[in-house]
């Protein structure tokens, strides 16, 4: 069988540890979801309103999701990079850091109401 990218002995490393790192992400979110859920049911049963156990799960769900795109395009360079370093390929993963950077910007503006290059001073909540 022809072998993809380097190899350390018999395994392919740079292929393995990309498809490793995908598993790590779709886990991460996977996980954020749950917990998001969670921690909005415990805020929710502990007296809060539903506008403050929105503002908590989005706050949960919005930082691991982004955890989750930060290692899909990690992933996706490791693979680009050093298996098909072709013009379409170099060009599909321009186009997918794209949209997953605006993707990442609008989690950031909906969980915490300012774009992600703005400073706040404190951080924002439901009632304000």
């Amino acid at each position: 069988m022809k072998s993809i990218g380097p190899t350390v002995g018999g395994w392919e490393v740079a292929h393995d540890v990309s498809q490793w790192i995908e598993i790590a992400a779709v886990a991460v979110i996977a996980v954020t979801v749950v917990v998001a859920i969670v921690v909005m049911a415990r805020c929710a049963f502990a007296g809060g309103d539903a506008a403050k156990s929105l503002w908590v799960f989005k706050q949960a769900f919005s930082r691991g999701v982004l955890l989750g795109l930060d290692l899909l395009i990690a992933a996706d360079i490791i693979r680009t990079v050093t298996l098909e370093p072709t013009l379409e390929n170099v060009a599909a993963l321009g186009l997918l850091v794209i949209v997953r950077t605006f993707l990442s910007w609008a989690l950031v503006l909906e969980a915490e109401g300012r774009w992600p290059w703005q400073r706040s001073s404190e951080p924002v909540s439901p009632t304000e």
